[in-house]
């Protein structure tokens, strides 16, 4: 996880009046839209109680998913079901809905942000440049959609392209603190901490109450040894936006990959009192938890795995969960049958990319 805003806490449903309007970010296209005919007034009947709906979420999915079987082409229904289905933790289908909304609405904006922060999420980050950078490249004023495509180039190990693009931004937009934030994870990404730290600072003084900003600065405070520093400034994060768990996901994360899993396993049930349906804090204290058991005190697989099968009730197309427990099940419980059925289902639905197949296979071709 990095310091970008998350496509939960920045996405919402369109309102049903902007229809075929949303902004593109400026005035070239990416390619000529189809002509489409007059939308369905079922259909946006459908989209308008789904808008009305949008706290309940499964109902405001299953209302857009009528609507665009009565319409298919009304590509607002499929954008607003493709960042529900997203916040439900359902990313396969979601990366379908969005495509969709892509191809039927190419020059909006949102819909190809919300379409790459997808594929990212399904470690899919050359996908997600496959579609942003056409777009900017046609869009020379598209600003969210410029600093979607620096994160995904990051994560493709593309780090000069995604320097050069936050740069062209910074150009527009001197004191963009998002755009600062990022350019200072691609240097971070570099092994360039002091050119990160810079940046860090330039980002503060633009926006000292940006809790991406604070975000990424405990990161690079992190990447300097100085942990206390970095979890003073997640903390900060927190604070400055406490319906953002973001910044705990991010504390949990890193103290689960340096192997701190008790401490791991506070930050990911602190996230959990706050949203106990969050997928990523399930899924991370799951995991937390794994490094805290052991043969003879299986207490922490045996709730690992009721939580992972809890995020499956929920999300049965869940690949991050699919994955761990199948990994749970092999390697931690010694139950290689059951651990058989949810890697096979993870690799059906995983991108080819990602980067826990061969460890699925791995395990797979030692299972009978």
């Amino acid at each position: 996880m990095t310091g970008r805003v998350s496509l939960r806490s920045r996405l919402c449903l369109a309102a049903v009046i902007a229809l075929f309007a949303l902004a593109c970010g400026g005035s070239a296209k990416v390619k000529q839209a189809p002509a489409l005919p007059p939308a369905n007034p079922q259909a946006l009947g459908k989209m308008a109680q789904a808008v009305q709906s949008a706290n309940e979420k499964q109902k405001a999915i299953a209302l857009l998913r009528d609507a665009v079987k009565i319409d298919p082409n009304l590509w607002e229904a499929r954008y607003n079901l493709g960042v529900l289905l997203a916040q439900v933790g359902d990313l396969t289908d979601a990366e379908l809905e969005l495509s969709k909304a892509q191809a039927l609405a190419p020059n909006a904006e949102d819909v190809v942000v919300a379409l790459g922060e997808v594929r990212r999420r399904l470690e899919d980050p050359k996908g997600a440049v496959s579609v942003l950078e056409p777009f900017c490249k046609a869009n020379p004023k598209a600003v969210a959609a410029r600093i979607e495509l620096v994160s995904a180039l990051r994560e493709a190990g593309e780090v000069e392209l995604a320097i050069r693009y936050a740069r062209e931004v910074l150009v527009r937009r001197s004191n963009d603190p998002n755009a600062l934030a990022e350019l200072a994870m691609s240097h971070l990404e570099r092994g360039e901490v002091d050119a990160a730290e810079l940046l860090v600072k330039e980002a503060e003084k633009a926006a000292p109450n940006n809790a991406i900003v604070a975000r990424t600065s405990g990161l690079v405070s992190l990447k300097r040894g100085d942990d206390a520093v970095a979890f003073r400034q997640f903390a900060k994060a927190s604070e400055l936006d406490p319906k953002d768990t973001t910044a705990r996901l991010n504390t949990g994360t890193v103290l689960l990959q340096a192997g701190i899993y008790d401490k791991a396993v506070e930050e990911f049930r602190g996230v959990l009192a706050v949203n106990p349906d969050d997928t990523m804090a399930g899924v991370g204290l799951a995991a937390a938890l794994r490094g805290t058991g052991s043969r003879d005190k299986q207490g922490p697989y045996l709730e690992a795995e009721k939580i992972l099968k809890q995020v499956l009730e929920r999300e049965p197309k869940n690949v991050s969960a699919l994955f761990n427990l199948g990994v749970l099940y092999a390697d931690f419980l010694k139950k290689p049958a059951e651990a058989k059925p949810h890697l096979t289902k993870f690799l059906d639905l995983s991108p080819k990319s990602h980067p826990a197949r061969p460890e699925a296979q791995k395990i797979l071709s030692g299972t009978k």
